[in-house]
C-alpha cells in the first residue's frame, strides 16, 4: 500500500497505479460529510443579506436628447438600453426588440447620422445626441422615398424586421455617398461604388427571416439612383 495516498471517509480497494475502487459506505460517508459543510450558513449571513439587498438597488440618472426632433428628458436606471428607453418610455415601438444581442439589426436607429444597434448602447450614454427613429422618417400620409420604395418593391413580408431595414438602408446610402468603404470596396482609397454588391454588404447587419432580400436590394437600389439623378 505504500506509495498511494489513502482517502478519508473511503474505503478503497486498490489494484494498480490510478485504479480505485470506492466502496458504498465510503461514498455516502462523503457525500454527506459534503452536504452539510455546504448546509451550514455563514456567520454573517444576515449582513451578506443586507448587503446583497442594498446592491441590487437601481442608480438613476438623467438624460436628455433629441429624438426625431424633439426635445426628451428622462430619469432612467443607468442599465437602460437605448432600445427599452424609446420603447418603453418614449412609447416609440417602431424600433423593434429582436434577439437583444446586436446580432438581427431589428433594433437599427440612426445616432448622430450614424445607424446603431439600440439594444447595445445604454440610454445614458447619449446626452445631448439627436435620435431618429422610424417615425422620424416618414408618416402613414408622407412616407420617406425609402419608406415607400420598400412598398413598391415589396421589401418585407411580417414586416417586424422592416424598420430597422428601413433605418439602416438610409445610413447606408449616407456612408456610401461619404466615401466610407466597406469590406467588398475595391479601392479603400477611392469613392465606393453604388452597387448590389456594396448595399448587401452593408445591409448583412440586417436579417429578414422572411427572406425579403433581393426586393430590399432593388427597394435601396431605387432609392440610391434617384438622389444620383
Amino acid at each position: 500500500m505504500s506509495g498511494y495516498p489513502r482517502f478519508r471517509g473511503a474505503e478503497a480497494k486498490m489494484h494498480g497505479p490510478g485504479d480505485f475502487e470506492f466502496s458504498r459506505r465510503g461514498m455516502l460517508v462523503g457525500g454527506a460529510a459534503s452536504v452539510a459543510v455546504t448546509a451550514v450558513p455563514p456567520a454573517d449571513a444576515a449582513a451578506q443579506d443586507a448587503a446583497s439587498a442594498g446592491a441590487g438597488a437601481p442608480v438613476l440618472a438623467k438624460v436628455s436628447f433629441k429624438v426625431n426632433g424633439k426635445p426628451q428628458s428622462l430619469e432612467l436606471d443607468t442599465r437602460t438600453t437605448l432600445l427599452d428607453a424609446l420603447r418603453e418610455h418614449l412609447k416609440l415601438s417602431g424600433t423593434k426588440k429582436g434577439c437583444d444581442h446586436g446580432q438581427c439589426g431589428a433594433c437599427t436607429v440612426i445616432v448622430e447620422g450614424r445607424r446603431i444597434n439600440a439594444c447595445l448602447s445604454l440610454a445614458v450614454m447619449h446626452e445631448g445626441d439627436a435620435i431618429t427613429t422610424i417615425e422620424g422618417l416618414g408618416t402613414p400620409e408622407k412616407l420617406h422615398p425609402m419608406q415607400a420604395a420598400f412598398v413598391k418593391h415589396d421589401g418585407y413580408q411580417c414586416g417586424y424586421c422592416t424598420p430597422g431595414q428601413i433605418c439602416s438602408a438610409v445610413a447606408v446610402l449616407d456612408e456610401i455617398r461619404a466615401g466610407i468603404p466597406s469590406h467588398v470596396t475595391g479601392d479603400v482609397a477611392g469613392k465606393p461604388a453604388m452597387s448590389a454588391d456594396e448595399i448587401r454588404e452593408r445591409m448583412s447587419g440586417n436579417i429578414c427571416r422572411c427572406g425579403a432580400y433581393s426586393n430590399i436590394v432593388e427597394a435601396i437600389s431605387e432609392v440610391a439612383a434617384r438622389r444620383k439623378a
